[in-house]
Order: structure tokens, then sequence, then C-alpha cells
């Protein structure tokens, strides 16, 4: 029936798999956010605390606290680009609660952080939309075997969402192949 979620069997070591390449995707980036507010750590904050869940922490309250300082974090920038930085750090920490439904959403859990990062590029580069093709091709050769494992389990990621979520598309069209 359209409209129904069935629940996906995740182990915590997909979910750490998953925290480690949305890490990866933000640190790439954080300069970007830190530039603009350099005496501001919650971002980096925020992809600490996920590389620490992907190498064994627990999924707990400091990974959500930290989600939430860097999107506190992102409303108090100068620049777009680095708002995105910031909320591709969000997504980082956030990674660790992609929910066990077969929904298109939760594919922004998976690749959210690269797709932010990716637009923080390309806005910093002018809004060169080749940039942002550029890191989504970077992020294809970051994601391991269990994060294109795990993004196959869910369905297609859905429209909308602007350009991150043209993003999305293309990182998740690119990992499906």
């Amino acid at each position: 029936m359209a409209g129904d979620a069935t629940e996906i069997v995740l182990s915590n070591q997909d979910l750490r798999e998953v925290a480690a390449f949305a890490a990866g995707c933000a640190e790439g980036v954080l300069e970007i956010f830190e530039a603009d507010r350099p005496d501001d750590p919650r971002p980096r904050g925020a992809i600490t605390t996920a590389w620490e869940f992907a190498r064994g922490g627990e999924r707990g309250k400091p990974l959500r606290d930290a989600a939430w300082a860097a999107l506190a974090a992102a409303k108090g920038t100068d620049t777009e680009a680095a708002r995105e930085a910031a909320w591709a750090a969000m997504a980082a920490a956030g990674a660790a609660y992609l929910h066990p439904l077969a929904k298109a959403t939760q594919v922004k859990h998976i690749l959210g952080a690269a797709a932010y990062a990716a637009r923080a590029a390309e806005l910093v580069a002018g809004d060169d939309r080749t940039v942002g093709a550029e890191h989504v091709g970077l992020a294809v050769q970051r994601a391991t075997p269990v994060v294109v494992d795990v993004l196959g389990r869910f369905p297609a990621a859905p429209g909308g969402g602007g350009r991150v979520g043209e993003l999305i598309r293309m990182l998740d069209a690119a990992l499906r192949r």
C-alpha cells in the first residue's frame, strides 16, 4: 500500500558507518563555518560527537544535544555558506538517528551532511554548481560498501528540498548505480 512504511533492520554498526560517512563529509567544510564564526565551537563539537559515536560511543543525549547546538550555531551565521556548513555538522550528529522505516525521507539522514557540505562549497565558489557536483563525487568515493548497502534498503530520495534536495538526489542516484 502506498505510504506504508515497513521496518528496516539497522545494526549499530550500520548506524556507526553512516555516522562516520556523514562526519567525514561535514568535516570537509567546517572551515567555512569557522571562517565566519571562529569562536563558535558547536559545529566542530557536533562532528567530533558524531565521530565518537562512529568509533564505538553511545547513541544518546550528547549526540542529540550536539546536533541541536550545531543547528543553533547555523542561525547565528553571517553567510549562507557558513549556515550550510553548520547544517552539515548538525546532519552528521543526527545521522546516528536514522529511523528504521522504509521512507524516502530517511535518506536525508544518510546523505544530508554530504549534500549540505556540497552546497556550502558551491556557495563559497560563487554558487558554482560544478563545485557541488565535485563534492558529490568525493562523497561517492567516501561511501563505504556498508553505507551503500544501508542506503539501498530505503526508497530513493524524495523530490523537493531546493538545491540541497537536488544534491541529495544526485548523490543517491550515484550511490545506487
